[in-house]
């Protein structure tokens, strides 16, 4: 591991970025352009700290989930995080057809939806990027384990993961998951990704299994969609969908017409729902997303 070349790269990466090009606002004058390390940290989900360490030299090795989060927080290209990997001594991920590093560009994109959730998602469901809306109204999906950042394995195997809708929306729902992820394997049959899960869930699920026999196909479109929140009620959203030019990511836009209910409710949450946007204190680990 290259301590002193990673610690360059690291502050280098950090000076050319204007908080709004992340979403943040840039709050009290600074003396020095570019994000804050807490700021860095706070996008990339692990302590002040640590991160601290890494930019002077003294870090220890980044394991791999915590290298994504950091090309992630510092809107690094697909060269620049394979070159973040190597400083480390690490294999760059492979680039593959489903690759799941998010370009700058769309992550920009994502910045600029200040107040309406928004996320990037696999074809597979795979939560790449959330900006703060979308962790206000469903929750920081990244914070939970990889394997709990799927939508589609969630929303049959975790029954939290329901609750985010309605009772009596759920049905449609979990047809709208199966018949999209038939149309994903359809569309991709020699890739183990949507294969492996579509096995789990055939074996884990019995309403999935159910609902996959019958054999429903719908490619991921718009949509209006009700969401339940705790605070602010439910809100009816419409779900925009926009495919990048591989067609294995989505930025999922939810926006509510104005004038209606969850048009007010909408603006509540986001007032009670970005009232804490720091670093949790006490975050001493390397990470809680990656």
């Amino acid at each position: 591991m290259n301590r002193a070349e990673l610690a360059d790269f690291l502050r280098r990466g950090r000076a050319r970025l204007d908080p709004s090009d992340v979403g943040l606002t840039a709050g009290a004058r600074r003396r020095t352009p570019g994000l804050r390390r807490e700021e860095v940290a706070q996008l990339a989900g692990m302590s002040v700290d640590y991160y601290t360490r890494l930019e002077q030299s003294r870090g220890p090795r980044p394991s791999r989930q915590m290298l994504t989060a950091l090309a992630r927080a510092l809107r690094l290209t697909e060269d620049e995080r394979d070159h973040l990997f190597l400083l480390t001594g690490e294999e760059p991920p492979r680039r593959e057809a489903t690759s799941t590093h998010v370009r700058p560009g769309l992550l920009l994109v994502l910045d600029r939806l200040h107040d309406t959730p928004a996320l990037v998602v696999t074809d597979c469901g795979e939560v790449l990027a959330q900006n703060a809306m979308s962790r206000a109204l469903s929750g920081d999906v990244l914070a939970r384990p990889p394997r709990e950042r799927n939508m589609i394995r969630r929303f049959f195997l975790d029954p939290a993961a329901q609750d985010l809708f309605p009772p009596e929306d759920r049905p449609e729902r979990a047809r709208e998951q199966v018949a999209g992820l038939r149309a994903v394997s359809a569309a991709r049959p020699t890739d183990p990704e949507p294969a492996a899960l579509v096995a789990e869930l055939r074996a884990a699920s019995e309403e999935f299994a159910r609902l996959w026999a019958e054999h429903e196909v719908a490619v991921r479109r718009a949509s209006t969609k009700r969401f339940r929140h705790p605070v602010v009620g439910v809100l009816e959203l419409d779900c925009e969908v926009l495919v990048n030019s591989d067609h294995n990511q989505q930025l999922v836009v939810h926006t509510a017409r104005p004038g209606t209910d969850s048009y007010e409710r909408l603006q509540l949450l986001r007032v009670v729902g970005l009232q804490d946007m720091t670093p949790s204190e006490g975050r001493t680990s390397e990470a809680q997303t990656p």
